[in-house]
């Protein structure tokens, strides 16, 4: 009691309270009491002025993240505590780093440590050490808790025992092993959910055609009953967590993710392991819903379905028109090829590597359609065999297109009127003068009635909309197209992402390298053979849209005679397309020209040469152009057409001809046909 003085009654008594956990805080109310009932001791010896800080309720006395702690630093390093009074030294700290430092400041400025056993003062060499050895037996004592919980939880999760949460679609059987949830609409909503991935091969596709169905997915939810189970639209993190959980695949796993605090917010992280790295792997331990071979394929597929994670994964599909994007790697260098898009139809490969950096010359560089054609062949001829399988799979799929939404309605209908039937009763049960309860049982069952009367009518527009058998045709066309995988191939109707999920099914990477102007490709198979194909390569400057040559020496030849705009409707007139199947422009044919080194038609060019074209001829002599054309069918007046279409060039000297003012002086001669007649006018 003489360690108390008048100084130490001067200054302020704080109390400081904490409890380790939320848990602790729900449960354990009497350790709390007992902290706070310090407060009563600190009047006892003498305070007046009592501070309680219980900042800290609810969290670890391990973290660096206490504030109720740091203010009661601060307050002794002001110099404002006489005493600090806690239950026992591990509620103050509860590591050698926090504790010393309290005793350090305790010991500078005077103050006394207080909890149930005793008074200490810092500064005393006995108290000194007697106040550090509980300090170490504290933190001896966590260290040993810990480490005996940690071994009896890894020797319970060593025999597959362990289960903190229980993923949704199961529950714990009467024998604490894990079984498949009984609601038969949560088996089959996650059994339709690894069923289309299997077809559609991606996370977020999947995620879009279960909104577009409207087809609700089961969460656990934790509330005041307990877990329980709520339908809600899809959402990407809750399918993708079903993909990636190997609870499904029915293995046990335990250890998953580790923890990591950071300083700077003291708070725990929890960051994915690789598996060879997990603490606990049971294959077969319970039923799943998917092998684990499939499942295997699952993580296989989202990992390479990841975009802007560089160049070893082959990235999601999409509507590019490159149809080996995410399958080439370069030969050279071992890089993936990335993709270079120009238009709708043509792309470009091209390895990241820099041969000449001054230069930007790139390792690999070459078109997409030679090879994307060659690929494509390769692999139709190695699945031909499997076409006639495939159409009558497809037969098959079609029987039962539109029925998974049509199932999940019928089993939500069930569930909603089991739920109506359950509200009924409830509202039977009651006392009907009982208004305040009666009154929201029957709002209840009027909630339920409307959920299964829009299920109902949900359910008869989905009967109806089911799709009809195939007709005779359209067996017989199918069947047809089976024989024929090219034209099936390059239908309107395939899409760019199915041809590319086709590739990626039958093959696993293409090595490619460019040599001699030829492209090599190895293509490895998925079943691990490997087939080598030789495609011609492009020369510099060289693409598939060539011009034949007549078109060329058509072009060249009228461009001494008229101007691009004059041009262009002669070869529209006569049907002659561009390269790329389009008409004729002014914009196009000027391209043409400058492409093909063409001069362009300059003013007066004809008029240097004494060449004149119809309309000029006419107006030379004095005539209507007909009357010019029935002089060069007649054969009077020598006439030069490039083409059917084109301009007539006449030369000028020819009109001065005798012949030519003779004809047109006497007017045109009667035809020699007989039946001509002359029309006479009175």
């Amino acid at each position: 009691m003489t360690k108390i003085i008048a100084d130490h009654l001067a200054r302020s008594a704080y109390v400081y309270i904490r409890q380790s956990t939320p848990d602790q805080l729900a449960n354990n109310p009497e350790s709390r009491r007992r902290q706070y009932a310090l407060k009563t001791r600190a009047r006892a010896l003498g305070w007046e002025n009592v501070v309680v800080i219980d900042d800290d309720l609810g969290r670890s006395g391990g973290g660096t993240a206490r504030p109720g702690f740091e203010r009661l630093l601060a307050a002794i390093g002001s110099g404002g505590a006489g005493a600090v009074f806690a239950l026992e030294a591990s509620r103050l700290v509860r590591n050698g780093r926090d504790w010393h430092t309290l005793l350090e400041f305790c010991a500078l400025v005077g103050s006394l440590i207080i909890d149930e056993d005793g008074i200490y003062d810092p500064r005393l060499v006995n108290d000194r050490l007697l106040l550090g050895m509980k300090g170490t037996f504290s933190e001896l004592e966590l260290s040993t808790l810990r480490q005996r919980s940690q071994e009896a939880l890894r020797l319970k999760a060593a025999r597959g025992e362990l289960h903190t949460t229980v993923a949704i679609g199961y529950r714990r059987g009467a024998d604490d092993r894990l079984e498949q949830d009984p609601d038969r609409r949560i088996r089959e909503a996650l059994s339709l959910v690894f069923h289309k991935f299997r077809e559609i091969g991606s996370v977020r596709q999947l995620v879009l055609w279960l909104g577009q169905e409207g087809i609700d997915l089961p969460t656990a939810v934790n509330g005041p009953q307990g877990w329980t189970v709520r339908w809600g639209a899809p959402r990407y993190h809750a399918v993708h967590r079903l993909l990636t959980n190997p609870v499904y695949a029915g293995a046990y796993v335990f250890g998953r993710t580790a923890t990591r605090t950071r300083v700077e917010d003291g708070r725990t992280h929890g960051v994915a392991r690789r598996r060879e790295d997990w603490a606990v792997l049971i294959r077969d331990h319970h039923d799943g819903y998917i092998s684990w071979t499939e499942y295997d394929r699952n993580q296989t597929i989202i990992a390479n379905n990841a975009n802007m994670k560089g160049t070893m994964v082959a990235g999601a599909v999409r509507n590019g028109s490159g149809l080996l994007v995410g399958l080439l790697r370069c030969g050279c260098c071992g890089r993936k090829l990335k993709v270079l898009h120009h238009s709708r139809r043509d792309a470009r490969y091209v390895c990241a590597t820099h041969v000449d950096p001054s230069t930007e010359k790139r390792c690999t560089v070459f078109s997409n359609m030679r090879i994307d054609a060659a690929v494509s062949a390769e692999v139709l001829r190695a699945i031909a065999p499997l076409a006639l399988e495939g159409a009558l799979q497809l037969i098959s799929d079609r029987k039962q297109a539109g029925s998974e939404r049509l199932r999940q309605s019928e089993l939500a209908l069930d569930q909603a009127r089991y739920e109506a039937a359950h509200a009924r009763r409830q509202y039977d049960a009651v006392d009907p003068d009982n208004r305040l309860v009666a009154g929201e049982l029957e709002r209840r069952w009027n909630d339920c009635l409307a959920a299964v009367a829009r299920l109902e009518d949900q359910v008869r527009s989905l009967r109806s909309e089911q799709p009809s058998a195939l007709s005779e045709d359209e067996r017989t066309m199918l069947m047809a197209l089976a024989d024929d995988l090219p034209a099936l191939w390059n239908h309107p109707a395939a899409s760019v992402e199915t041809r590319k999920r086709i590739l990626r099914t039958v093959l696993n990477e293409i090595v490619v390298t460019a040599a001699a102007g030829r492209l090599h490709l190895v293509l490895h198979w998925q079943g691990g053979d490997h087939t080598r194909l030789g495609v011609v390569k492009n020369r510099s400057g060289q693409n598939r849209y060539k011009t034949d040559v007549a078109t060329e020496q058509l072009v060249r030849e009228l461009a001494r005679l008229l101007p691009d705009h004059s041009i262009a409707p002669v070869l529209n007139r006569l049907g002659i397309r561009s390269a790329r199947g389009q008409t004729w422009t002014q914009l196009r044919v000027r391209n043409f020209r400058g492409a093909h080194r063409i001069p362009v038609y300059r003013e007066g060019e004809r008029a240097e040469r004494h060449e004149l074209i119809l309309r000029e001829a006419a107006s030379w002599l004095g005539v209507n152009r007909m009357t010019v054309v029935r002089l060069i069918q007649d054969g009077l007046l020598p006439a030069r057409q490039v083409c059917a279409g084109a301009p007539y060039v006449i030369c000028e000297d020819d009109l001065a001809r005798p012949a030519i003012r003779q004809a047109i002086a006497k007017g045109r001669p009667v035809s020699a046909d007989a039946r001509q007649q002359t029309l006479s006018f009175q």
